[in-house]
């Protein structure tokens, strides 16, 4: 049985380049829609490149945060397209 951590991982991991999810469909996705808090506590401590946390967004469109520095999540997102 996968942790929720993990759950969330493998969410995070499919959301394909030019894409985003919420912080509230990736918890949904993960198996609990009230743990939108904690997607963003789980990401917040991940440094694995292979899963691509920085798409993942607040559900007001707002980036929201990112361990590496909203900068650097603004700057990929627009690299990716998803930001003009």
């Amino acid at each position: 049985m996968k942790t929720f951590t993990e759950k969330v991982y493998v969410v995070v991991r499919k959301i394909p380049k030019g894409r985003v999810l919420t912080y509230k469909e990736v918890a949904r996705r993960a198996g609990n829609i009230k743990a939108v808090r904690a997607v963003g506590n789980i990401l917040n401590k991940n440094f694995d490149p292979n899963i691509p946390c920085h798409r993942v967004i607040r559900s007001d469109g707002k980036i929201g945060g990112y361990n590496r520095g909203a900068v650097n999540k603004k700057k990929i997102l627009k690299a990716e397209g998803v930001l003009v």
